[in-house]
């Protein structure tokens, strides 16, 4: 399968792409760093021996989203996407630097939007494919000093909703991941004790299962907390 990955060069999208890797499967990944794509890729080919094409793109700019969607369709339609491309800046709505709304919605959500819509009609044409929607459980629950993030998630994950019911007809499935708290790099020199929070290959794990079910059955959404709950 040909899997498409934004974000991957770190955290929960570096974790996707190695468990995808591990079956063989060739793929095509995003993020901003060329240095952390050339890296990830000789990882990836090295320990699993697959086909790794990698493109450096910043996904809030919608030029630079059609330039990479046009990349990925050069090589096929893909049959798995898995929009990861995101990133965290604390705040409150009351005090947050202006801006900081525009440029969550910017990097959370109009990344999903735009490269979805690029690359879904190849899959509806075929009538098959998945759209991974790497959400949040900030998604689903307001919390102090969540601000615009809570806000672009709260979003995305209404954005996916809305998608798996546009795409139902076609039979491409759509699925909203609602994760908690999994180490990753950002969680380094946070003093949070790893064994408190989930590790990122949990998550990578549910959403390659989610892919590999038959293809009369969707999984919608993918919730996943802390044994202990959240932090």
């Amino acid at each position: 399968m040909k899997i498409v990955i934004t974000g991957a060069t770190k955290g929960l999208g570096r974790a996707i792409a190695a468990e995808f890797a591990r079956s063989g499967n060739e793929l095509l990944l995003c993020s901003r760093t060329v240095a952390d794509l050339e890296a990830c890729r000789t990882e990836l080919e090295k320990e699993a021996g697959v086909t790794v094409h990698v493109m450096a793109a910043d996904l809030s700019q919608p030029q630079q989203v059609k330039a990479f969607a046009g990349w990925v369709l050069e090589k096929g339609v893909p049959d798995v996407l898995v929009n990861n491309a995101g990133l965290f800046t604390p705040g409150n709505v009351h005090d947050e630097p202006e801006g900081a709304l525009e440029f969550m919605i910017a990097v959370n959500l109009y990344s999903a939007y735009h490269l979805t819509r690029a690359l879904v009609p190849g899959m509806k044409e075929r009538r098959s494919g998945h759209v991974f929607n790497l959400c949040s459980i900030a998604s689903l629950q307001a919390y102090p000093g969540g601000g615009s993030y809570s806000i672009s998630k709260f979003a995305l994950y209404g954005f996916s909703k809305n998608l798996r019911q546009e795409l139902m007809p076609y039979e491409v499935k759509v699925t909203h991941v609602l994760p908690g708290a999994a180490y990753t790099d950002s969680w380094s020199g946070s003093g949070i004790d790893p064994e408190r929070i989930m590790e990122a290959s949990d998550v990578a794990q549910m959403v390659y299962a989610a892919a590999h079910l038959s293809p009369q059955a969707c999984v919608e959404d993918i919730v996943l907390r802390p044994v202990k709950g959240d932090l």
